[in-house]
């Protein structure tokens, strides 16, 4: 991928669709209803220095003429995954496409090695090292690295699943093969990712962007790689997806710290429900720890954490300090709980660690009908609005979808 000292190969995008493209032939969903213009996407090709296709596609020579580049000097076409659409022609002059086993490595004429990874679902991925030494790794849709080994050698930059795969990325870090300077980009996006604003804020979470089509990259490059908010906030009301929206901006990172507030309430059937639905979509690396006690897991160093939830910590730190009580309230419980807050905001403040809150927002329904509900409405509100104050990024879900605040 040489052209030249202190520089990486290039590597364009015919396309970063799924295998249909997007929008799809004939699906009525609004995701390709809106997948106009540059958010219209062909299916995912790759050519890299101009001498290795990777994975042909219809119009691939129509799109790479679109890029301003051609596909005369292709010297090896090799596929990733198997096409299960009409017969793909192979453009004149283009060698007929391959595959390499698993494990096997491909010398080029022109300096580029190819190694084929193993994957855990039918394809193969591409580790392509380039003659200046940049590396590049490229994986099929719906799969994820089987077997890696630490520590691993890093990758320049990555092609993935991001959003069908996270997990996928989560092993390449896990290992060391994707770090902080990695170049993460989102390919094989399809209608189940709203386009726009919201894709971009969705990869970014996680460390990663989305390009249109025909866009040309620098592998080595690395200004581009988007910084992942420290400290977030979701907010949202019951049902609104605030959890889902939550573990979707940590599930790309191994070794996650799941911190439940509520405990287990024995006895408590449909809490127990709740709690094993959230269990369920939890990828299997990730921890949990059922705990309140939070400044000390702020302080210390480690995974990233995710707190669900805000709303539960402040009920049990109520009941600590007889907030419930009139007499005891007024008799030290409220200057109590305003230092446990204070404490809790000032190790977010410090804290080393990637974070991502959950907490409810109840402040703008119906007025309790009780003294405790509502002052229990105006204790949630101070501390949502304490916990914001040291975030980078605070989002309100609403609907299921995510609003941002800030950041």
């Amino acid at each position: 991928m040489g052209r030249g000292e202190n520089r990486g190969g290039e590597l364009t995008l015919l396309g970063t669709g799924p295998p249909a493209g997007l929008p799809r032939p004939d699906c009525p969903c609004a995701a390709c209803a809106r997948a106009l213009g540059p958010d219209a996407r062909a299916a995912t090709s790759l050519l890299v220095d101009g001498a290795l296709l990777l994975d042909l596609t219809p119009g691939a020579a129509f799109a790479a003429a679109r890029a301003g580049r051609s596909l005369g000097g292709v010297r090896q076409v090799l596929l990733s995954h198997p096409h299960n659409g009409p017969a793909v022609e192979v453009p004149a002059g283009l060698p007929q496409p391959g595959r390499v086993p698993d494990g096997r490595e491909l010398a080029l004429m022109t300096g580029h090695r190819v190694r084929a990874v193993a994957l855990d679902a039918p394809g193969t991925g591409y580790a392509v090292t380039g003659p200046d030494g940049h590396r590049l790794l490229y994986l099929p849709p719906g799969g994820a690295p089987a077997g890696l080994e630490e520590p691993a050698e890093r990758y320049d930059l990555v092609l993935l699943d991001a959003v069908g795969r996270p997990d996928a990325l989560a092993r390449l870090r896990a290992v060391g093969a994707a770090g902080a300077a990695t170049d993460v980009v989102a390919v094989h996006l399809d209608h189940d990712l709203p386009p726009g604003p919201e894709t971009r804020r969705r990869l970014a979470a996680a460390g990663a962007r989305a390009v249109p089509d025909g866009t040309t990259l620098e592998v080595g490059a690395y200004e581009n790689v988007p910084d992942v908010p420290r400290r977030t906030l979701v907010l949202g009301g019951a049902r609104s997806g605030k959890s889902v929206e939550a573990e979707r901006r940590l599930e790309s990172f191994p070794e996650v710290l799941y911190v439940a507030t509520g405990g287990s309430r024995n006895g408590d059937t449909e809490w127990a429900a709740r709690v094993c639905v959230h269990q369920e979509r939890r990828p299997g690396s990730w921890r949990t720890a059922e705990t309140c006690d939070l400044v000390p897991l702020l302080t210390d160093d480690g995974p990233p954490l995710l707190v669900d939830c805000l709303s539960l910590w402040l009920t049990d730190a109520m009941d600590a300090v007889g907030a419930w009580d009139d007499a005891e309230w007024a008799g030290g419980g409220e200057k109590a709980l305003r230092e446990r807050v204070r404490e809790l905001t000032d190790a977010v403040r410090a804290t080393r660690r990637t974070v991502v809150a959950v907490s409810n927002e109840v402040g703008s329904g119906i007025v309790p009908a009780t003294a405790s509900g509502r002052r229990y409405r105006d204790e949630l509100g101070r501390l949502n609005a304490a916990f914001a104050e040291e975030c980078e990024q605070v989002l309100l879900v609403v609907a299921g979808q995510a609003l941002v605040l800030r950041g």
